[in-house]
């Protein structure tokens, strides 16, 4: 197999884009570092000039993922005119995150790979978890000090609430099935638990 030319950290880039492929085809587990340099185009050898192994590969898809994630967060509570809509508005862009970046989702989730791996990866994966934690303080900006929620548990069961939406019902999961869409479940599943709180009030 001819070799591709790569030049200026194109390389890397690169495997970092045959390893999402990868995750997405077989899984974070589904194959060797030796397979990703296969399809890159380049020897073994020359991947271990960029990653120690295959996690380190794995980690660098999961701190890309992360800085897209956060990237989509921002963008989705900018505009709304209600902290309330900037809130809901981030469990949609969830969602749609785990759809349209399936091979980052997984690195990011069910790679086994921890956060603290390396700095710039806990960094970038605390810095999205500070967007919802933002808006839930915003949320609750109005409400008495002595009762206001922590801003981080709530910013926590509701991506907890997002994760077990896309995990059982937005990627197809083998013998799950909702009769509604996950859109839906968890925009309701957010409205039961702010009215658990008393952030919004009840149904007629």
């Amino acid at each position: 197999m001819r070799k591709r030319g790569y030049h200026h950290g194109n390389l890397r880039a690169a495997l970092v884009e045959t390893a999402l492929k990868l995750i997405e085809e077989k899984g974070p587990t589904g194959f060797t570092l030796s397979e990703a340099a296969k399809q890159a185009g380049v020897t073994p050898a020359a991947v271990y000039r960029h990653f120690a192994g295959r996690e380190d590969l794995i980690a660098e898809a999961a701190r890309q993922g992360y800085e897209i994630f956060g990237r989509q967060i921002a963008l989705a509570a900018e505009g709304q005119s209600t902290a309330l809509a900037s809130f809901e508005a981030t469990g949609r862009a969830y969602l749609a995150f785990a759809r349209e970046y399936p091979g980052h989702y997984v690195a990011m989730f069910e790679s086994g790979i921890s956060i603290n791996r390396t700095p710039e990866l806990a960094q970038v994966a605390l810095s999205s978890l500070a967007q919802l934690e933002k808006r839930a303080e915003e949320l609750t900006a109005h409400m008495p000090a002595e009762k206001r929620p922590p801003a981080s548990m709530i910013a926590a069961h509701i991506w907890a609430m997002s994760h077990g939406v896309v995990e059982l019902f937005a990627r197809g999961s083998p013998g799950t099935k909702s009769p509604f869409p996950p859109e839906e479940l968890l925009e309701s599943g957010i409205g039961i638990y702010l009215r658990g709180l008393g952030l919004l009030a009840p149904d007629d």
